[in-house]
């Protein structure tokens, strides 16, 4: 899909980054101490650090990913959502309060805030630098993601946008700057996001006209003799005996679809798959995309916006209303869920097939009831909802576990409960982050069934669901929406820098490896960490383009609720929890669930490039494994280093 910048676009979203690096700016003069820096000196109100924790917490996952899965694969998208929104519970009544009275700066400065150990403060300070790196993947890809249509430009660029205005942030006031940047665009997002849910109600459904969007053909017989005639005649071809029509079978135990690849002399080929109503069968028109010596070949032509060439279609349709409606008019939240139900709807899978060229990607049309789209374990990562194999039930639950666990474990999101003045705070800020992130959520549901009925996605890029459902409406509302998905990236992004910066400067460069600094060389070293993370952020989001931004964050989850759970709530609740015992857990929790990552059939498949069959591991998700792995080296380690009793307690 071609996307044409929108000079309003550009002139808001150059306005949203000028207004944030100016408040960065003016904050500065409140960073100029290791504890403004990193901590806003505990004087941020608890209602304002409660918005920012949502701000904080609706990255480019939760808006960009979140909406782009429910659009492409229905209900099962917001299964993410609830993962997400469930850990806050723990948060809220486990981790809060208790957090704001272990630490001064950092996740480390908590963990080590009863032993002074160095190994837990390397541990820490490793473990975060990890989490941070998982996080900021996602959150670089889809500032890239956003760059294209508003402004024009390639990913890189915009991921080199992002990464510069973030720097810019974290150097100029640190936690001060970012807590209200997340305050502003906190707000912000779930004001318009709610405004984009009431368009979608009050636009409801409709379903277009016949061919409209793409052609249909039949009924045909896909096992006649005649079907090259047939086929030519529905084609209107005018030399229908030249006509080669070739069927590719699906795979044995497959729910693809027959393709039917139509070549015709001077023509270029065209690909249909094939659509069954009830006992007939029709051919639809469905899409391919290869590249040929460097080129970029759509549809049988040359990719482009000039004559001759072709870009991919817009996807996104109903097929049929209940009682055979083709328009529905305004609608309420449940009638709108109600009649979606009733419905049919045009998803779109893909496979890779040899046809003209080796590795042609064909995106192809699949007709899925309503009730079906609503109903949890259409998406591959859930499946194991309902299939009847243990080992899919197994991964299922291991990723929502992770998600559960790791909502608790973020370390950007630890270090917020230092920004307010006390634990009363702590959990007040808390209360408020969890309404408004379960508010959003709700949107979520809507914004992405929205997005899949609009008529308007990109079949390559789920990412892009949300802003282009708001351009469907309206060029000041894809604006607005698009800038304020670009803050989301900024606010969390600079977040995570600041973490990372905390624990390379605070954890290891200080209470490590016991270099000395003033305040204002505290801060200064600090800044530099956040330019070299900054960096390193900017590559990772430019080798990881493409892949959905939700599923990247499910790595960083793992990852945290692997490294951090176990230690925090062991030291919270277990009073033989022991130096020996933290460390252990972190390092073994962190080198289990990312070897267990990097082995796994996902990476196999959308990072290796190989047959996701040859994984190492039995299924994708480590949590169900890691999570429990780190708690029981926790205690072990813990039962074998207590310390001895002296003479004295011993004769007591």
């Amino acid at each position: 899909m071609i996307y044409e910048a929108s000079p309003l676009a550009v002139v808001v979203f150059f306005l949203f980054v000028g207004v944030t690096l100016g408040l960065s700016f003016f904050l500065g003069r409140k960073a100029q101490s290791s504890e403004g820096y990193f901590a806003a000196h505990g004087q941020i109100p608890w209602f304002v650090n409660g918005i920012a924790f949502a701000g904080d917490y609706l990255s480019a996952a939760s808006f960009l990913g979140i909406c782009g899965m429910i659009s492409f694969f229905g209900y099962d998208g917001f299964l993410y959502s609830i993962g997400f929104l469930a850990g806050w519970i723990v948060a809220l009544f486990v981790v809060a309060e208790p957090m704001k009275r272990l630490g001064q700066f950092t996740f480390a400065d908590a963990l080590d805030s009863q032993f002074q150990s160095r190994g837990i403060k390397l541990a820490a300070g490793i473990s975060t630098l990890a989490v941070s790196v998982f996080y900021l993947i996602p959150q670089m890809v889809g500032a890239g993601v956003l760059i294209q249509p508003l402004l024009g430009f390639d990913h890189y660029v915009g991921v080199l946008i992002v990464g510069t205005t973030v720097i810019l942030i974290v150097v100029s006031a640190g936690m001060v700057s970012t807590t209200w940047v997340q305050f502003i665009k906190g707000s912000l997002l779930v004001i318009f996001s709610a405004i984009l849910t009431i368009m979608i109600l009050a636009r409801g459904f409709k379903v277009p006209e016949e061919n409209e969007f793409f052609r249909t053909l039949g009924p045909v017989n896909l096992t006649s003799a005649t079907l090259a005639t047939d086929v030519g005649t529905l084609l209107s071809a005018e030399a229908s005996q030249d006509l080669v029509a070739e069927v590719i079978e699906p795979a044995d135990n497959s729910d693809e679809p027959h393709l039917v690849v139509v070549n015709i002399p001077g023509e270029p080929q065209s690909v249909w798959s094939t659509v069954q109503r009830g006992e007939t069968t029709y051919l639809v028109e469905a899409q391919t995309h290869v590249v040929v010596d460097g080129k970029e070949i759509v549809n049988g032509k040359e990719k482009g916006t000039k004559k001759g060439e072709q870009e991919l279609k817009p996807i996104g349709h109903l097929s049929q209303l209940p009682a055979g409606v083709q328009e529905t008019g305004g609608l309420g939240p449940f009638e709108f869920l109600s009649t979606l139900q009733q419905s049919e709807i045009i998803l779109w899978g893909k496979k890779t097939s040899d046809l003209e060229h080796p590795k042609t990607t064909v995106y192809y049309q699949k007709p899925t009831l309503g009730k079906d789209v609503l109903r949890p374990g259409t998406h591959p990562k859930f499946k194991g909802i309902q299939s009847n194999k243990t080992i899919d039930k197994v991964n299922f639950l291991s990723l929502m576990l992770a998600l559960f666990c790791g909502t608790a474990s973020l370390p950007h999101i630890l270090i917020r409960y230092y920004t307010v003045k006390d634990g009363a705070s702590a959990r007040k800020s808390t209360i408020v982050g969890i309404a408004s992130i379960g508010f959003f959520y709700i949107l979520t549901l809507f914004l992405g069934l929205g997005a899949m009925t609009s008529g308007a996605l990109d079949v390559t890029n789920s990412n892009m669901a949300a802003p282009l459902l708001a351009k469907s409406m309206a060029d000041w509302l894809f604006a607005i929406i698009s800038a304020i998905a670009f803050t989301t990236v900024l606010g969390t992004v600079s977040g995570l820098i600041l973490a990372s910066s905390g624990a390379v400067t605070h954890d290891l460069l200080k209470n490590v490896l016991g270099y000395q600094f003033s305040e204002n060389d505290q801060v200064r070293v600090a800044k530099i960490a956040s330019v070299v993370v900054g960096a390193i952020a900017i590559v990772l989001g430019i080798l990881f383009e493409g892949l959905n931004v939700g599923y990247l964050v499910g790595w960083a989850f793992s990852v945290a609720a692997s490294a951090n759970l176990p230690s925090l709530l062991m030291l919270l609740f277990w009073k033989r929890t022991t130096s020996q015992g933290i460390i252990a857990a972190i390092m073994v929790g962190m080198v289990s669930s990312l070897g267990w990552i990097l082995l796994s059939g996902d990476t196999f498949a959308t990072i290796y490039g190989l047959s996701a069959d040859d994984a190492w591991v039995p299924f994708d998700q480590p949590g169900l494994v890691t999570i429990p792995l780190g708690f029981l080296t926790l205690v072990i380690v813990s039962l074998m280093t207590q310390p001895k009793d002296t003479p004295e307690q011993a004769s007591t």
